[in-house]
């Protein structure tokens, strides 16, 4: 019998960092996968450049709340503010997937996983920027092992459509390097 999965997860960063593509992309292929979710999004006054986060949580049983109050099992942290804000918001032994190329510095609490992933610097080496967020996804799929990163492309080419098929070749490039970059995680820990 399979263990029942329940996974809540906080994705935040700067608006125009995708960090709402992002969690619509996990609820979105854990749905696919038969699975409940729900997707929460947050968003500061400002928009693009202002703080943004989502709450996603994915379930194999009915969600009683899309609200994450000091029960997330994972954050995906874009940058610094976004990584304070809400490491509290981690339980114990949960997991901190921090954009390492905009946070120097690792969190405080020594209760927590850690999960450094240089998805900015990722980005720039595959040749674009905006592609973090997906370098970031890869990590959680390979970290969690909730998510087919095949099937995270799948989605992102339906929600892209024909009119932006362009972007899907540096988003799989993206996607299989934050996999490696998960994986490289694995082999240090």
């Amino acid at each position: 019998m399979r263990e029942k999965r329940h996974e809540q997860i906080i994705c935040a960063g700067f608006g125009g960092q995708g960090v709402m593509l992002m969690g619509r992309l996990i609820a979105a292929v854990a749905m696919r996968g038969g699975m409940e979710v729900s997707w929460l999004p947050s968003y500061g006054p400002e928009m693009r450049g202002g703080t943004a986060n989502c709450q996603v949580v994915i379930s194999d049983s009915p969600i009683g709340s899309p609200v994450i109050s000091r029960n997330a099992d994972t954050v995906l942290a874009m940058n610094l503010p976004s990584m304070r804000k809400f490491e509290g918001e981690l339980v114990p032994q949960g997991l901190m997937i921090y954009n390492s190329s905009l946070i120097e510095t690792a969190p405080d609490r020594e209760d927590i996983r850690l999960a450094p992933i240089p998805a900015n610097e990722i980005a720039n080496e595959i040749g674009n920027l905006k592609a973090a967020n997906i370098v970031m996804l890869g990590a959680y799929a390979e970290l969690k092992g909730l998510l087919d990163p095949e099937e995270i492309l799948n989605v992102l080419e339906e929600t892209f459509g024909a009119a932006k098929s362009q972007f899907i070749p540096i988003n799989r490039k993206a996607l299989e390097r934050g996999v490696e970059a998960g994986k490289a995680v694995h082999a240090a820990v």
